[in-house]
């Protein structure tokens, strides 16, 4: 069995390949937009303004970042 070779972590990060990764998984698309919008409005509860801003910071890295991860945990579409 031939193995696709795994992507880095620059070439992951490039909007079209975010992008394609996305529309290939729509479900976790859909996760990753309910935290984005959720967890700035959790950390502005829990820990107020700086809880805000550092959960934006978190939740933006996180949606760059759901691409790499998921191929690295063997997660990859059937093509």
């Amino acid at each position: 069995m031939i193995e696709k070779p795994t992507l880095s972590l620059s070439e992951s990060l490039t909007p079209e390949r975010r992008m394609a990764f996305y529309e290939r998984h729509k479900p976790i698309a859909v996760l990753m937009i309910v935290i984005v919008f959720l967890l700035p409005f959790a950390g502005l509860v829990v820990y107020g303004l700086i809880g805000a801003a550092a959960s934006v910071v978190v939740s933006a890295v996180g949606y760059a970042l759901t691409p790499y991860l998921m191929e690295r945990l063997g997660f990859r579409d059937g093509s």
